[in-house]
């Protein structure tokens, strides 16, 4: 039977010291695998019996520790002395911490015994509360068995389950005592010769909206469920169990015949379980061999190899229907390192925008987990791969590229080059930007523009003399308009009052036989000028006010209503 602990009882649970949370966590776990084998196996079947021990003798090393497990539940965690123990992204119906909140339990006490005498009614009873089509809750189920060794806390539902619980608020939280609230039953009999109604079941002709759509509704999950996961879940389980190599080998066999029809079929996220799943039992699976396990592992390296990829990036890039962002990227979770190359390789060639923003996205996220592969791509022989490599380290901002970058910058092609000048701008740490005026020299007129505009923008002060030098060279002076513009306006963001000097010289002065810079010139002068904008730079500009020309006449006019 349940009873009434009292606050000071509760909180001397509550405090006990946390020794070592992996047996509570193992216990969670096993008991969440035995409420699927439950609903997955007749009582007498090997495999369920086998959880329901496995699940018992858990509970051995949390007695060493303690008489009692009190546990904390929320929407989607459950805590021991504060701790989580379990946690779920999602509240979904297969997430015991969601199976108990969502009924109102909030806490939950098990005491020594409660393995031997209670532990199976208590699987059995939140799995037909998962299961879901009947009409009791949680609270009313746990209330007709009359536990002695679980006792448990809750909220009334009908009230904001979302406010803490408050012990001092009787009103609100409900302490379970089922022989309290266990009214004796009240026998009526009727007179002799008499016949009731009541002892007739009537006949229920009509359902109202509510019943119908409930039922419409569970016709509807019946008939659209995905029964391939509880098909992997029971074969994995089968995979742990028998130890037989040639169960072992046929198990392997049907799982690598599903993944073929599941990717075929683009349920990606079912695919993404087997292969979770598939791992999983590689490890935890007993008295396996390292040929076994090599068997099953199998699975995600067959996944990884670069057809196997290729085969299905170009089945979503040939698809009608998209599939959700978070299935891909559960996928490409699942995937071997090695797959990274042949993604990126694969990028360029899609398509569909809407399919390549998703391939994208996904991508970034397995980068970002694995820096080691990013960098190493980025020297690869594969021009694609490494192009899309350099792109992913900046958008990631990616700290540990910048020495391989740094190199890309001195060598490969033009459009390598300027794709690490952009990687560097974007990564913007002191150290990856020390490398940018390398690009100021470069051959190519797009890599040392990028490199000049990065420079200013990112306010590389170092550099202002490197970008003083090139003004200066004759290189600049046949470039074009564009280039001369990028170089004066970096040149203006960095030099500040020490630069209108010069550029009061550009803009202003003239040679020895009258003659001055060329308009281009005199013009991005004044821009420059603009971009300093301090009181010096302004007095440059109006000394240029009478200016004949209408190329640096304009330049002036903008530089003067930018600074103003």
């Amino acid at each position: 039977m349940t009873s009434h602990a009292t606050p000071n009882q509760r909180d001397a649970v509550r405090t006990e010291p946390a020794l070592n949370i992996a047996p509570v966590e193992e216990m969670l776990r096993l008991l969440s695998r035995a409420i699927r084998a439950q609903l997955l196996y007749l009582e007498n079947n090997p495999t369920y019996q086998k959880s329901l021990e496995l699940l018992r003798s858990s509970f051995a090393p949390i007695w060493a520790q303690s008489e009692e497990l009190f546990l904390e539940i929320s929407d989607t965690q459950i805590l021991w002395d504060g701790t989580p123990v379990v946690t779920e992204a999602e509240k979904t119906a297969d997430a015991l911490p969601w199976i108990l909140y969502k009924d109102g339990l909030r806490e939950l006490k098990l005491s020594r015994g409660v393995e031997e005498h209670e532990i199976v009614a208590l699987v059995q009873v939140i799995s037909k509360v998962r299961k879901g089509g009947n009409e009791d809750d949680l609270l009313t189920l746990l209330w007709e068995h009359e536990f002695s060794y679980v006792r448990y806390r809750y909220v009334d539902v009908s009230f904001d389950t979302a406010l803490p619980i408050d012990p001092t608020d009787e009103e609100r939280v409900k302490l379970v005592d089922p022989a309290a609230m266990r009214e004796p039953a009240q026998e009526q009999i009727a007179p002799a010769g008499l016949v009731s109604m009541d002892d007739f079941d009537s006949t229920l002709y009509f359902l109202d909206e509510n019943e119908v759509q409930y039922l419409q509704k569970a016709i509807k999950d019946h008939y659209t469920a995905d029964l391939r996961q509880n098909v992997v879940f029971v074969l994995l389980d089968v995979f742990e169990q028998q130890t037989d190599p040639a169960i072992r080998d046929e198990v392997c066999q049907i799982l690598d015949g599903m993944l073929v029809n599941m990717l075929t079929a683009g349920q990606l996220r079912a695919v993404a379980g087997l292969l979770r799943e598939a791992n999983v039992a590689a490890v935890r699976a007993r008295e396996i061999t390292p040929a076994q396990r090599e068997l099953l592992l199998s699975l995600a390296n067959r996944m990884s190899e670069p057809t196997a990829v290729a085969q299905l990036l170009q089945a979503l890039d040939e698809r009608t229907d998209l599939p959700p962002q978070a299935d891909l990227n559960e996928l490409f979770e699942q995937l071997r390192v090695s797959a990274l190359g042949t993604i990126f390789g694969w990028l360029g060639r899609i398509a569909t925008p809407s399919v390549r923003t998703l391939l994208e996205s996904a991508a970034d996220r397995l980068a970002a987990a694995n820096t080691s592969e990013l960098v190493r791509l980025l020297t690869t022989n594969e021009i694609e791969v490494a192009l899309e490599a350099v792109r992913r380290a900046g958008s990631l901002k990616t700290a540990a590229a910048v020495p391989a970058l740094a190199r890309l910058i001195q060598q490969g092609d033009p459009a390598m080059r300027l794709a690490a000048v952009n990687a560097l701008s974007e990564i913007g740490t002191p150290g990856a930007l020390q490398h940018l005026d390398r690009g100021l020299d470069d051959e190519d007129r797009d890599v040392r523009i990028a490199a000049v505009r990065a420079l200013g923008s990112r306010n590389v002060r170092q550099a202002v003399q490197k970008v003083e030098a090139a003004i200066n060279g004759k290189r600049l002076q046949n470039g074009d308009l564009t280039e001369k513009m990028a170089y004066f306006e970096a040149f203006g963001a960095l030099s500040g009052d020490t630069g209108v000097p010069m550029l009061d010289g550009l803009l202003n002065k003239k040679g020895l036989f009258g003659k001055s810079e060329s308009a281009e010139v005199r013009a991005c002068a004044a821009m420059a000028l603009g971009r300093i904008g301090t009181d010096a730079a302004l007095a440059a500009l109006r000394r240029a006010g009478a200016e004949k020309d209408i190329l640096v006449r304009n330049a002036i006019s903008r530089a003067l209503k930018g600074s103003s």
